[in-house]
């Protein structure tokens, strides 16, 4: 990648009604993409909401890094071509696996969203956290740090110096840093999904 994954830094809200549903690369399912570092397939990381309606084969993604988190629904089946099977199970369990591995998933009974976060392991890394969230939690940013907040269920809101509007259940935020440190603070009551994205030292 010629370009930085953290070159359209602004922090923001993004609410789950502006999604952008499309089709899965394969064409056998759909999926509601939250964001990503750059348009089109020219990205370094992306986060995404996969609906799995009906048993399909996953779409392949050489040299990237996945990790699939149960959001709702009785659960899904991850078989892979080499053998292993893997259940994510209710309410939020969870796998990380490579993009390049083939893949079947299979619905335990009916359908399922998943979050689901990808990533180019040359060009930064990912740590995916679940947390439920009871009071104030915060998260620190700098310049090679940045998170992605998903919440599950509940409601949150910023400090008034973030400038951010409230989080609500489906929605997401992308939490930026700077080179100074920068402190976001959330408080509310439910479930989140945090992404801790790490960029490298410059060269």
């Amino acid at each position: 990648m010629t370009s930085h994954p953290f070159d359209a830094r602004v922090t923001q809200v993004i609410p789950a009604n502006e999604y952008r549903r499309e089709r899965w690369r394969n064409g056998l399912g759909w999926t509601r993409q939250i964001a990503a570092s750059h348009a089109g397939d020219d990205w370094d990381w992306r986060l995404s909401i996969a609906e799995i309606e009906q048993d399909a084969a996953f779409s392949a993604f050489p040299g990237v890094e996945r990790e699939l988190v149960l959001l709702h629904g009785n659960g899904v089946r991850l078989c892979f071509d080499d053998g292993q099977t893997v259940t994510l199970s209710p309410p939020h369990e969870k796998h990380r696996f490579s993009g390049a591995r083939s893949l079947r998933g299979e619905l335990v009974d009916g359908v399922t969203h998943d979050f689901n976060l990808m990533w180019r392991p040359e060009a930064l890394d990912a740590e995916l956290l679940l947390r439920p969230l009871v009071g104030p939690m915060f998260f620190f940013a700098d310049a090679r740090t940045h998170w992605a907040i998903h919440l599950i269920a509940g409601q949150a809101r910023f400090d008034a110096a973030s400038g951010l509007p409230p989080l609500w259940a489906g929605d997401t935020a992308l939490l930026y840093g700077t080179p100074d440190r920068v402190r976001y603070a959330l408080d509310g009551g439910g479930e989140l999904i945090a992404v801790k994205f790490t960029t490298p030292e410059p060269a």
